[in-house]
């Protein structure tokens, strides 16, 4: 993710290289010279690549690394709410009402997924991203997707390209609240509130159906 702290994780993988490599020469007591340090180089880097590895699978999401080294939250899980389109149903002449839908967030401390789904749809992220900017106060996740309707609804309901916003929101409750555009020149709002750590792979159909099909 281009959001990372590059300079506090460098100066991180640093220390821990040295820190590592000193305790070697603790524990096996060489007789220093160039050829002992070259010789260290190999072990200090495969290492320090388990240590990147279980960092960036697991320990990123420790609260004790937020802020200085993990600059963006932890997302993971399963997130519900309502989109409101601006469309306008042909056969109505009105707005559809709140369409329930639900967001799963696939997180690792380099790449982050987004897959939402409705009652008739499932689209997911092409490219994703933190914008993040402490300073104006600015904290939000970015997302283009690919949108693939059911096929019973097709023909009102056509696949297409997206971009998502969201503005993430952390206290006092956790909300994604943002808005979203489409190459079918469509536009809407949506709200998400997180609900589960798990990640479902279907939209669960007691939170309701997509408000056109229930006509």
């Amino acid at each position: 993710m281009r959001n990372l702290n590059l300079k506090t994780a460098l100066l991180f993988i640093v220390g821990m290289s040295a820190l590592f490599g000193w305790l070697i020469i603790l524990i096996q007591k060489p007789t220093l010279s160039f050829f002992v340090f070259l010789k260290l180089f190999p072990k200090v880097v495969t290492i320090d690549t388990i240590i990147i590895t279980i960092f960036s699978s697991f320990l990123w999401k420790f609260k004790i690394f937020k802020g200085w080294l993990v600059p963006f939250p932890n997302l993971n899980g399963t997130w519900k709410g309502y989109i409101h389109t601006t469309w306008i149903d042909p056969t109505t002449g009105k707005r559809p009402g709140p369409i329930p839908a639900i967001l799963t967030i696939k997180q690792s401390f380099f790449k982050i997924s987004c897959v939402m789904r409705t009652a008739e749809m499932c689209s997911r992220s092409t490219i994703s991203d933190f914008v993040l900017d402490s300073h104006n106060q600015i904290k939000q996740l970015t997302y283009s997707y690919d949108s693939n309707p059911i096929q019973t609804v097709k023909e009102r309901s056509a696949q297409h390209l997206g971009t998502m916003v969201f503005n993430i929101i952390e206290k006092p409750k956790r909300k994604l609240k943002g808005e979203y555009w489409t190459g079918r020149k469509t536009t809407g709002d949506i709200e998400m509130e997180f609900w589960k750590k798990e990640r479902l792979d279907d939209y669960p159909s007691n939170l309701g159906k997509h408000p056109v099909t229930a006509m």
